[in-house]
């Protein structure tokens, strides 16, 4: 069971360090123990699994059963069956006085209104983590789990308040704002939605101050002010209109267009705070978009842009090595979501594949090019004529190209040479065997022939791009493919199956490192190819229990069977003379 499964598992912030709550308990295939069990080792973290105690907090029915160190509860609900619950000393010991109490006395003895304050303590302090059991499907749980929020949870004045950060001060000053409603506003927009009625909306929540309708607040860094229009209350879909929102609520603000996520809304246009982020997921699954109706061109680009400030998980990128454009996520199903919902509320239809591999192509040796290029059409032809020479550069060359002109005796006269450069960058950038770009080439132009009349510039920009691919093709040209740092997160029991698997994708296992009690790391190279449809693969071998993150580390030249297949695809345009 990982906790960065974002379909089952989630974690709510309220002024806390964390709050989990597990989604869709169903007893015949999975046990509360078994999850609770699953998330202790994960990180050497220590979770409780609490709903509250009848004798010290209100259960509200649930049935108990206890003893003087640890209390079990089992709750029936119709519908689900089991919601499990564990209670224990771990709520006092933040509390030395309560603690010495407990010890003499037992449960029996103690306060309720000292054990729910140092209930509030334990879970400010991250001392106790509690697990509520819900199902968002038939609804079981959920009043239990709104009645521990407004119960045994710390009101937004009681929790641990939020870091910002005050951008150009001396070492980038730490503010902790105060839920004072006399104060300057400090609000962070935490999400941004787009509704078909209203327009963008921002949701924020306030930290500090009060939030005015018709007021004017500032963004981030801009020194302008926003107006704030309408401001609602979410419940729910539906948008209740309020006048002012004080420290610990919700609100959203409609039709601020310059409003994006993760930015701070504030009263002093001198001041630049922002929240100390927090770390986001990589997306790492991508397909490649393409419009199965291409009048949608004009829209694609803002409706994409409207889903991207939605979800800070989602991007879409072109690549221009490929000439594709690239969608990623956190996996499959999220990109249908989106995809989904780009076609019903935007009614754009795309057509989705497998995002090609950014490739390079190189050389290996030397070699020379020669290109004549000679048109004649009735009135002033075209003439030029290239000849040239390859050589390889470093790996770790800055640019990866180098050109230089090195004829003799205006062979080719000097106004022609930027032409024959331009060619010959166009051909860097279509590539010469399989379409890639070209890296760490060395060009030098040392010979050629002009005409007085018939030689232009279009005719030495084609020869020197022939010429240019001729000597590719003679130097022993090899593919250059992109390999990443890959982290993979999974209980112990798997690293054989996924090191074995890494091993057939051409991997390498640079470290294995153990993770709290039970949970592994696993650091490798692997190419880029091999890892396109990984995200399902590792979910498959370990029951969903994995995860794992990458990012670009080098390239390497391609095995031969791979370069051949890749050159074999490949479909070259020809130019017209």
């Amino acid at each position: 069971m990982s906790l960065r499964s974002c379909k089952e598992h989630h974690r709510i912030s309220v002024g806390l360090k964390n709050l989990p709550f597990k989604n869709i308990l169903q007893p015949s295939t999975s046990t509360p123990w078994f999850v609770v069990l699953g998330w202790d080792r994960y990180g050497g973290c220590t979770f409780r699994v609490v709903h509250g105690c009848d004798k010290l907090i209100d259960l509200r029915g649930i049935r108990c059963e206890s003893n003087l160190d640890q209390l079990f509860y089992w709750g029936c609900f119709p519908g689900s069956g089991l919601a499990s619950v564990t209670v224990g000393a771990n709520r006092v010991e933040v509390d030395e006085a309560l603690m010495e109490q407990y010890l003499d006395e037992g449960a029996e003895g103690l306060d309720k209104a000292k054990v729910h304050a140092a209930f509030e303590q334990a879970m400010r302090e991250g001392h106790l983590i509690p697990i509520c059991f819900t199902s968002a499907k038939t609804e079981v749980g959920l009043d239990d789990l709104l009645h521990i929020f407004t119960a045994y949870c710390p009101s937004p004045i009681e929790g641990n308040p939020r870091s910002f950060t005050r951008i150009g001060s001396d070492d980038n000053e730490i503010v902790h704002p105060q839920p004072d409603p006399d104060k300057p506003v400090i609000a962070h927009v935490f999400k941004i939605a787009a509704d078909p009625f209203v327009g963008k909306l921002g949701v924020f929540r306030v930290h500090q101050g009060t939030v005015r309708a018709k007021g004017e607040l500032c963004f981030n860094d801009q020194k302008k002010p926003l107006r704030i229009g309408a401001l609602f209350r979410l419940n729910g879909k539906e948008q209740i209109d309020a006048t002012e929102l004080g420290p610990g609520e919700i609100g959203a603000v409609a039709k601020v267009e310059d409003i994006a996520f993760d930015g701070v809304l504030h009263a002093d246009p001198k001041d630049t705070l922002r929240l100390v982020p927090l770390p986001m997921p990589r997306p790492m699954y991508g397909l490649a978009l393409e419009l199965k109706n291409h009048k949608d061109e004009a829209k694609f680009a803002p409706a994409v842009q409207k889903l991207m400030a939605e979800d800070p998980c989602f991007i879409v990128e072109r690549v221009v090595a490929t000439r594709q454009t690239v969608a990623r996520g956190m996996g499959e199903l999220h990109l249908r979501v989106i995809l989904e919902k780009l076609k019903e509320q935007f009614g754009i239809d795309v057509e989705t594949a497998q995002p090609r591999i950014a490739y390079k192509e190189t050389i290996t040796a030397n070699a020379d090019g020669h290109h004549r290029h000679k048109k004649q059409s009735g009135g002033s032809g075209e003439f030029g004529e290239v000849y040239l020479r390859v050589a390889p550069l470093p790996r770790d060359h800055e640019e990866g190209f180098e050109f230089e002109n090195k004829t003799v005796g205006g062979a080719i006269p000097k106004q022609f040479m930027p032409a024959i450069e331009k060619g010959i960058r166009m051909a860097l950038s279509e590539g010469a065997i399989a379409g890639y770009p070209i890296r760490g080439i060395r060009v030098e132009v040392y010979d050629g022939k002009h005409h007085a009349v018939d030689s232009k510039e279009v005719a030495f920009f084609k020869a020197g791009k022939r010429a240019f691919v001729d000597a590719v093709q003679k130097a022993r040209p090899a593919l250059l493919e992109p390999f990443v740092e890959l982290e993979v997160s999974a209980p112990s029991s798997y690293i054989g199956d996924i090191t074995g698997d890494l091993s057939t994708k051409r991997g390498r296992v640079l470290d294995t490192q153990m993770v709290g009690s039970d949970i592994c790391v696993i650091k490798a190279t692997a190419p880029l190819s091999e890892l396109q449809n990984y995200s399902n693969e590792l979910k498959s071998m370990t029951g969903g229990a994995g995860s794992f993150a990458m990012e670009y580390s080098h390239d390497e030249q391609a095995p031969p069977n791979v370069q051949a297949e890749v050159v074999a695809a490949y479909k070259p345009r020809h130019d017209d003379d």
